[in-house]
């Protein structure tokens, strides 16, 4: 069901934690959710400067501990209702969430995307219809499964899973903001030209994503048509991909290259990549 576009903006910040998260934050008039609370302070740091704001929800992707760490705190302090995937253990209870499944959240739809890969029971929260800091835009909350120019290692997940997941969000419109949880660009960006040296577009975001960092600002949100140009892990089905990939790992067999096998070796060499 497509909703109709939200009257008032609302506003999406993303709050530092640890070394590279980022702890999204969206509020709309005195209310607020956030995205995988690792640390509990950030976001108590930040509604002790905005005393008008309540934190009614908080959305967990998975359950590592970087992202679920401050939640029990967090619920402590503000009595927030927290959703999360059905399909992994969460540290305090909540409302449980499988693919398919739609919530409202600050007059948001937000329809729940099952991306199995990093996780086993990862999830991703896709709100179609958002104005977000005054732009029309969709909004995508995707955790550790897809990042700006790359994508999560696979701890739990196989290569088809995580591969179908990135064609599952790959699918979304180009102008959604993808808001993932870590500062990984520009390490990913290294890698990602390695992969594909000649890609213009992704010479020119490389580019761009070193003057933001170079000043402090987050290179986040990307947006899926941005990815779908410069990140490899959505583009392993392109020649240069493929090519760069063979030529990576010469020691396989001409008949045992596929879409999988190509996913897989290519998530192994970012793995060692140095």
């Amino acid at each position: 069901m497509t909703l109709s576009r939200p009257e008032s903006s609302h506003i999406l910040t993303p709050l530092p934690a640890f070394s590279d998260n980022y702890l999204w934050f969206l509020q709309n008039d005195q209310q607020a959710l956030v995205v995988d609370p690792g640390d509990a302070q950030p976001v108590l740091a930040f509604l002790s400067e905005h005393p008008a704001l309540q934190l009614g929800a908080i959305l967990i992707t998975h359950h590592h501990p970087d992202h679920v760490g401050g939640v029990a705190e967090l619920v402590a302090r503000t009595g927030a209702q927290v959703f999360g995937p059905a399909l992994e253990k969460m540290p305090i209870p909540v409302e449980p969430l499988v693919g398919q499944q739609h919530i409202n959240v600050l007059g948001l739809d937000f329809k729940v995307i099952d991306v199995p890969g990093h996780t086993a029971g990862h999830i991703a929260y896709f709100c179609e219809n958002a104005q977000i800091n005054g732009v029309a835009a969709p909004l995508l909350f995707c955790g550790d499964t897809l990042f700006s120019g790359g994508c999560g290692r696979l701890f739990e997940g196989t290569p088809a899973q995580m591969l179908a997941s990135l064609d599952s969000l790959a699918q979304l419109p180009a102008d959604t903001r993808v808001c993932a949880a870590h500062e990984y660009t520009l390490s990913n960006l290294r890698f990602a030209l390695a992969v594909e040296t000649d890609n213009a577009a992704l010479q020119k975001y490389n580019l761009a994503c070193q003057t933001l960092r170079a000043q402090s600002m987050p290179t986040l949100p990307s947006s899926i048509g941005q990815e779908l140009a410069i990140n490899p892990f959505l583009r392993s089905r392109e020649i240069s991909v493929i090519q760069a990939v063979q030529q990576h790992f010469p020691q396989r067999k001409t008949n045992e290259w596929n879409e999988t096998t190509v996913f897989a070796h290519l998530r192994e060499w970012k793995n060692n990549f140095q």
